[in-house]
């Protein structure tokens, strides 16, 4: 696979409030079908942007027979942790990212199943018999752990389903327990695929955005720390780091005046139904600021407006996942 870069003007957006502010991207996908060898998938049009994703399938039974399948969305696994805060679209909700549905133009209403392991152990019996919510973040999480009984609170500690935050908040230093544990969710469905007839899919969510105040892969004028890192994911080219170098020039700083904000989608998990492979994709990516910088990995990708950009190919196997960067400016940088 070829891999292009593309480099685009500077960005004007609101910054995270703090400089050593990071929140860290969850990659999401697209749809999984139980394992089959007769529903093929025609063609996938996807479209990413820092607003939303949406994913639309045609799907084709070859054979002469209905066939009757599992469709699974999986969410991003989400690791629960004090220390770091993943980005969540719609927070405190089980349904973080807001997936959306439909089969032919109607709704489908998804099962939900969410499950949530410690050191590899599945703990979800034992949350819930204890009224504690699987989902991690949130104040629900944090005022059930502090119900519970002194001994299970012990024996949680030393499984490693929680552990102890310790921090102060100004009035002094706080012991909290805290959780610990992963969570896994997955949308599923029943489908049909009607023998020789196209079947359309349709799904959409709000991506995880991740964000970084400064830059990762450059300081005093130099470009280090996660760059090469930054390089192989994301194919920085010539254009998008004199880019970077310009943004440095003009400004006063030690770094540049601009922010990260990233986006990975994972492509390679599918390929689970006829061939393998898709009839026709089709990539878009839309940065929204036509001034931001955009950089990803892609294959005789075109710009086709002046925030969107096209990748498509036939008979397509994903050979890598997406991974999006884009760098903006705060609310009250220069307009270069």
């Amino acid at each position: 696979m070829v891999h292009i870069a593309l480099t685009f003007g500077l960005a004007l957006a609101v910054a995270p409030a703090f400089a050593n502010d990071s929140t860290a991207e969850l990659g999401a996908g697209g749809l999984i079908l139980s394992r089959n060898d007769v529903v093929s998938m025609d063609s996938e049009d996807l479209f990413i942007s820092p607003d939303k994703v949406t994913v639309d399938y045609v799907f084709r039974n070859t054979s002469d027979k209905d066939v009757n399948t599992i469709v699974a969305f999986p969410l991003p696994e989400i690791e629960a942790n004090p220390y770091e805060m993943p980005s969540i679209p719609e927070e405190g909700s089980d349904n973080f990212l807001g997936f959306g549905v439909t089969v032919d133009g109607t709704a489908v209403k998804p099962e939900l199943e969410q499950k949530a392991f410690a050191v590899g152990v599945d703990v979800s019996v034992e949350l819930k018999a204890q009224n504690v919510p699987l989902y991690p973040y949130g104040k629900a999480a944090l005022a059930a752990l502090a119900k519970l009984p002194q001994q299970v609170a012990d024996d949680w500690l030393a499984r490693g389903i929680i552990v102890m935050d310790q921090f102060d908040d100004g009035s002094g230093w706080k012991s909290v327990r805290s959780p610990y544990w992963q969570l896994r969710s997955t949308f599923w469905w029943r489908a049909t695929f009607p023998a020789g007839k196209p079947v359309h899919v349709s799904h959409r969510y709000k991506p995880s955005v991740g964000a970084t105040v400064g830059l990762t892969f450059f300081s005093d004028g130099k470009f280090q720390g996660e760059y090469d890192n930054y390089k192989r994911r994301y194919c920085m080219d010539e254009a998008f780091e004199a880019a970077v170098r310009k943004a440095q020039k003009d400004n006063t700083d030690s770094s540049p005046q601009l922010y990260e904000s990233r986006i990975a989608y994972i492509l390679t998990t599918g390929g689970n139904w006829a061939t393998g492979s898709i009839g026709k994709f089709k990539l878009t990516v839309d940065k929204i600021d036509a001034r931001s910088l955009v950089s990803f990995c892609g294959t005789g990708v075109k710009k086709t407006g002046p925030t969107t950009f096209e990748m498509t190919a036939e008979d397509f196997v994903p050979e890598r996942d997406i991974d999006i960067l884009l760098l903006d400016r705060p609310e009250n940088g220069n307009d270069n």
